[in-house]
């Protein structure tokens, strides 16, 4: 019997939510370019009112809303302290006819170049 290797990932899955604000900004503009597996990119919002630990969701230039407040303390923390390039967030549900806050839901990853990072600072320190 042949023995199969599994392949590794090169990210682990971290959470999974809606676009926070959608209705509120500019995804309409661009919603029909939008698809499951689109890359999309989160970016502090030093300036939020609302928040003070608001984290963007941009498809280009493009807002589409926040991470919802729920979800984003580690988010941020992680952004702040300058962690750059560690997450990857791709669209993994379009649902058109729900309601606005509802129709995109977003899955974040971490890297695993940032969790090899991690491991071997750890490791250092022991």
């Amino acid at each position: 019997m042949e023995k199969r290797v599994i392949p590794q990932m090169d990210k682990k899955h971290y959470d999974t939510f809606n676009i926070g604000g959608f209705q509120y900004y500019q995804g309409i503009e661009v919603f029909n370019d939008l698809q499951v597996g689109t890359k999309l990119d989160l970016v502090l919002d030093r300036e939020n009112k609302y928040d003070p630990e608001a984290v963007a969701i941009l498809f280009g230039n493009y807002l589409l809303g926040y991470v919802p407040r729920s979800c984003n303390h580690e988010i941020f923390t992680m952004l702040d302290m300058g962690v750059e390039n560690i997450f990857e967030v791709r669209i993994c549900r379009i649902q058109p006819e729900a309601h606005p806050e509802r129709q995109i839901d977003v899955s974040v990853f971490v890297k695993r170049q940032f969790l090899v990072s991690c491991y071997h600072v750890i490791k250092k320190t022991d």
